[in-house]
């Protein structure tokens, strides 16, 4: 379990995204759903992603690929709630994956970004593909749900948040030390 795939969603700006590299998360995720408060326009988020390039794995998240695809060249990951033919992809979903086949990582997400965590489904477990835990997760609950159920990575964006969008680096700490204490 040493191996944890540790992600940050919604990061709006070059100092999170140096807080992300320094504090050892292994992605970030920069949010292209227009509905989003944590939206970053085309500039910022191709801005973000070559600050990034060969210090930390990024996503583009949207709900469907039209919404990445500005940005899609500039990524190393697209992450979306619809199914698309694309390489490397990330399928976030509340019910099981239609198939794996293809798949880079797949994102339970019962919170579909609002941030609120909800018991995971035993059938998680059984997804054959690189599981990420994200939807609510915080510095408080991040350990027990990663002890309770053993997944490949988890992703975490409200819950280290001074407010929407705002990201504060004591909550980013305390997350990734949570995640190494059960890690």
């Amino acid at each position: 379990m040493s191996n944890l795939y540790v992600k940050v969603c919604g990061i709006m700006h070059v100092e999170q995204l140096d807080w992300a590299i320094e504090l050892g998360y292994d992605a970030i995720g920069l949010m292209q759903a227009p509905k989003s408060s944590r939206l970053v326009d085309v500039e910022t988020a191709r801005h973000l992603a070559a600050h990034a390039a060969g210090r930390i794995e990024t996503f583009a998240v949207g709900m469907t690929l039209d919404e990445v695809e500005p940005i899609r060249d500039a990524v190393d990951t697209i992450q979306l709630y619809e199914y698309a033919d694309v390489p490397s992809l990330a399928l976030a979903s509340d019910t099981p994956p239609p198939t794996t086949d293809g798949l880079a990582y797949w994102f339970y997400d019962a919170s579909h970004g609002t941030g609120t965590f909800s018991d995971i489904p035993e059938w998680v477990r059984d997804v054959d593909a690189r599981v990420v835990l994200a939807g609510g997760l915080n510095p408080g609950n991040v350990a027990e749900v990663v002890a309770r159920y053993r997944p490949d990575g988890v992703d975490v964006s409200s819950g280290v948040e001074a407010s929407a969008g705002v990201k504060d680096y004591a909550l980013m700490k305390a997350f990734i030390e949570a995640v190494r204490t059960v890690a």
